[in-house]
């Protein structure tokens, strides 16, 4: 079926964020002379090139000076890479490993052996799922007690084999139903993060998108913490603040300024310890380069922290969390 250009531009606006709709109407623009070049009645080449030109500038110079609001919205993007893209395009011969022994199977969370540039290690994260199906499959990302149960299970088997821990953090937030409440919610992150401070390996949590509260903070109590440039980090979301601070989600945007949580507040005020840059347009425009980006971070990191004993790992990262706000 050929695209009319209402319907191609139409098509073209479903993945754009609000903030994006001038980059999408000229990226609209340069599909509908495309399409008319193919014809070859006219030579437009030309002006095909000057308007992408002048898109990608608007793109760069828009995410440049993006608020913290329009950071959380791009780090939510349904289209924005997860952890079973990273592990496609940035590790290999991944083998997941699944329960906790406890209760059951929990799909928000995700693990198993992996190995990154020839070095192997034990990869955790959480998984949100990319279509409906697969978002209610994954619980949308939101571990419950036997995914973060699982996780101490993978981490001390990590401990055991002398393999190091990296996790790739993506949740807006701890699952709050009332049946993970009465399967021990609050002591399984709580065991998560002591089993975090307490290992032995070297391990190095990413933000690759969301970072909600408690249950990010129970896979990222690392020596080393990564963040993705337009990714957030926060002990709650915007409209949660909004909702308790001004009694209306509407006051999202303020809030999400006054939190900083933004990549280059948390650099600043010591939450995390690196940046690593994203692909002009946000992860979401080019998975495979960012995913790139990450396992050479995330593999720099490594090399650094190899070979050191167990009581400097975990000295490093008692004063990583000590220091911050001091």
């Amino acid at each position: 079926m050929t695209l009319t250009p209402a319907s191609l531009s139409a098509a073209l606006m479903i993945s754009y964020l609000e903030f994006e709709k001038p980059v999408a109407a000229l990226e609209a623009r340069i599909a509908e002379l495309r399409e008319t070049a193919q014809t070859g009645a006219l030579d437009i080449m030309s002006e095909i090139r000057r308007l992408e030109a002048k898109s990608s500038e608007l793109l760069a110079s828009t995410y440049r000076s993006l608020t913290p609001w329009q950071k959380t919205q791009v780090a939510r993007h349904p289209s924005r890479p997860h952890f079973r893209d990273y592990v496609a395009r940035a590790f290999t011969d991944f083998m997941p490993l699944g329960g906790d022994r406890k209760y059951g199977e929990d799909q928000a969370i995700v693990g198993g052996f992996a190995t990154l540039e020839g070095r192997a290690v034990m990869l955790i994260g959480h998984e949100k799922g990319h279509d409906t199906q697969s978002r209610i499959r994954h619980n949308f990302g939101m571990g419950k007690p036997e995914g973060y149960r699982k996780a101490v299970r993978l981490m001390e088997m990590a401990s055991r084999y002398g393999l190091p821990v990296v996790t790739l953090v993506d949740t807006s937030g701890a699952f709050p139903g009332v049946e993970a409440e009465e399967r021990g919610q609050a002591e399984a992150i709580a065991r998560s993060t002591e089993a975090c401070l307490a290992l032995g390996v070297p391990m190095v949590a990413a933000i690759v998108g969301e970072g909600g509260s408690g249950g990010a903070v129970a896979l990222a109590s690392a020596e080393r913490v990564l963040m993705f440039e337009h990714a957030v980090y926060s002990v709650i979301s915007p409209e949660g603040c909004a909702s308790i601070l001004w009694r209306t989600a509407e006051k999202a945007p303020e809030a999400a300024e006054a939190m900083r949580m933004t990549a280059q507040d948390l650099l600043t005020l010591g939450v995390i310890d690196r940046i690593v840059p994203e692909p002009i347009g946000g992860a979401h425009r080019d998975p495979a380069a960012a995913a790139l980006a990450l396992g050479k971070v995330i593999g720099d990191e490594l090399a650094a922290l190899a070979g050191k004993p167990p009581e400097t790992l975990r000295a490093l990262r008692a004063e990583r969390f000590l220091r911050i706000g001091a």
